[in-house]
This record gives C-alpha cells, sequence and structure tokens, in this order.
C-alpha cells in the first residue's frame, strides 16, 4: 500500500465566516472540501487563521471590563486561546459530520490549542502594524491607551484601531504531540490564528500582544509534521503577475527561483497575498519533494490533482 500524502492545509477567513451564525454555515462547507481530500487518500492537518473572530473575542472583553470596574483587561494571548477553541469545537464537530456522512468512521478529530513561541527581539515589535478590533473615536483611543496600554493608530480616515506586531513563527510548543497524533491517524486542528504568540521566559511563557501570520504558522507546521503539501486558501483560484491590470497573467507552476525574483519584483500586495506566496516558498524550498499550492477551498481536490491552483516547488 503506497503512504499517504500528507497535507497540511491553511484555512483562510472566508473559509470560517464573520460571525457565529456565519461560522456555523461555513464550517459545512469547509469540511466538505477537506473530506475530499481524505477521500483522495490524503492525510489532513488544518490550520486556519482568526482574524474576524479574535477581533470579536477582544471586543466581548473589552466590554467586560465597561460593565465591571473590578474585570481587568483580558491579554490578547488569551483572546487567540479562545478563539482557537471555538473556531476547533466548530470544525471538528462538521469534520466528524462530513465523514460520518460518507461512512468514514474511523478518523477521530481533535483541536490542538497550539501555543507558538515568537522572538521578543523579533523586529515586528519594534512597530506594531497589524489592526485588531473595532474603530474608535480619538477621545476612545486616548482611553485606551491611557487604560490599557495599546497602541491605537487613525485607519485611512476611518477612526482609530488598536495595532498588535505580527511576529514571525520560531517554535511550535506542542509539536511533539501534534505529530503523536497525526501519526496515530487522527484529523488535526492546530495552528488556530497561527498560533497563540508566547515568549520564552526560562521554564516560563509568557503570551504576547502579538498576531502570527496564520500563512507562516501553517508552513512551519508543515515542516514540522513533514509534510507533502501545504495548501493555503485564499479568495482566487491562481495566484497572478499584475494582478487587476491589463497585463495581467496567472499562474500556475512556478519555481522558488521564479516566485523569489516575482517578490522582489513587488508582484504580490503586503497583508494580502505576499505571505501567502512567501510561506509558500519557504516551504517548497525546504526539502526536495515538497510541492505549496494556493488555490480556493473548493478548487483543492483538483489543485492536488495537478488540474487547478498555483503550485511552488523546487
Amino acid at each position: 500500500m503506497s503512504k499517504k500524502k500528507r497535507i497540511v492545509i491553511a484555512l483562510g477567513g472566508n473559509a470560517l465566516g464573520n460571525t457565529l451564525p456565519e461560522q456555523m454555515k461555513a464550517v459545512k462547507i469547509t469540511a466538505k472540501a477537506i473530506v475530499d481530500l481524505i477521500e483522495e487518500g490524503c492525510e489532513v492537518v488544518v490550520a486556519h487563521g482568526n482574524g474576524p473572530q479574535v477581533g470579536m473575542v477582544n471586543n466581548a472583553m473589552i466590554a467586560l471590563t465597561h460593565e465591571d470596574a473590578q474585570q481587568p483587561n483580558t491579554p490578547l494571548s488569551v483572546c487567540v486561546a479562545m478563539s482557537q477553541a471555538y473556531i476547533g469545537y466548530d470544525l471538528q464537530n462538521a469534520l466528524r459530520e462530513e465523514m460520518l456522512n460518507r461512512g468514514i468512521e474511523n478518523i477521530p478529530v481533535a483541536t490542538m490549542i497550539t501555543q507558538v513561541r515568537v522572538d521578543p527581539e523579533d523586529p515586528a515589535f519594534a512597530s506594531p502594524s497589524k489592526p485588531i478590533g473595532k474603530f474608535v473615536s480619538e477621545s476612545q483611543a486616548k482611553i485606551m491607551e491611557e487604560k490599557f496600554n495599546y497602541i491605537m493608530k487613525e485607519d485611512s480616515g476611518r477612526g482609530y484601531r488598536r495595532v498588535v506586531a505580527s511576529p514571525k513563527p520560531v517554535e511550535i510548543i506542542e509539536i511533539g504531540t501534534i505529530r503523536t497524533m497525526v501519526e496515530s491517524g487522527d484529523l488535526v486542528i492546530a495552528c488556530g490564528g497561527g498560533g497563540i504568540p508566547v515568549i520564552r521566559q526560562g521554564n516560563h511563557l509568557k503570551g504576547a500582544s502579538a498576531v502570527i501570520d496564520k500563512d507562516f504558522a501553517s508552513c512551519l507546521l508543515a515542516k514540522e509534521l513533514d509534510a507533502d503539501f501545504l495548501i493555503i486558501l485564499t479568495a482566487v483560484e491562481q495566484v497572478a503577475l499584475n494582478f487587476g491590470k491589463p497585463e495581467e497573467t496567472w499562474l500556475s507552476d512556478v519555481s522558488v527561483k521564479e516566485a523569489k525574483e516575482y517578490i522582489k519584483e513587488g508582484h504580490f500586495a503586503p497583508g494580502s497575498m505576499l505571505p501567502k506566496v512567501q510561506a509558500a516558498v519557504d516551504f517548497a524550498a525546504s526539502k526536495p519533494g515538497r510541492t505549496a499550492l494556493i488555490t480556493l477551498l473548493e478548487k483543492s481536490r483538483d489543485a492536488i490533482q495537478g488540474k487547478t491552483g498555483t503550485m511552488f516547488h523546487l
């Protein structure tokens, strides 16, 4: 019997919805696409973003401090942990249900609350730029700066938002447990929202006020699990050069060398397609035989078969 292809699939926000009701609907569609890959004979590990969800949790925790003066502010790292758990809850139930609907009864599904270590010297901490939470007025922003020590920045005339650092992931703390679960045949959901950002202080792991990019965390997870494929899901079927311009060109097969040139030429938007392409290149370059794909959720099965998507390889 041939060895199953091991895939780490990185779900974007569009795969999860923006509210609880939206999420419950979205995960059912997402589960179908993931179970399609399992039916193709693949071994799947799921990572996901948490952009809307962690903002919602953070806003709820801030509202709680307004209702109860004795209630301390909730650290962002705890909000990430909360978002991991409730997204994982919906995802694992949807995946389990979809597999049972197809007669797959021997694959347990579990969510691993995952801590990811970051470097306190990462330059991202010196220039926080990742917006989180809702827009507020200038006066509200000043109160939040004074009360919670937040860094607040004006955003394109729409109001002020909290900004935090987005450091690179260095180590997945629970990787040993994740690896054991995957090797035993479990369908594991891990590194939700890029992981809970922590800084090592001796034997203590201290939560950091940061958000780790889920694509970079997924890349590290895929490398640590010796995956064959990293599939990064986004809102387009393929990556494009000159996106949205008359000379727009869609890419189907890209070498690491070519992709690095395209990055240098500035073809990919920072905060949008750029981190996805960077993560894809990182994974594809890490070992011969490793392939990264960027495509739509519903096209993931076709992408694995080489029918669509943008494929990155050495």
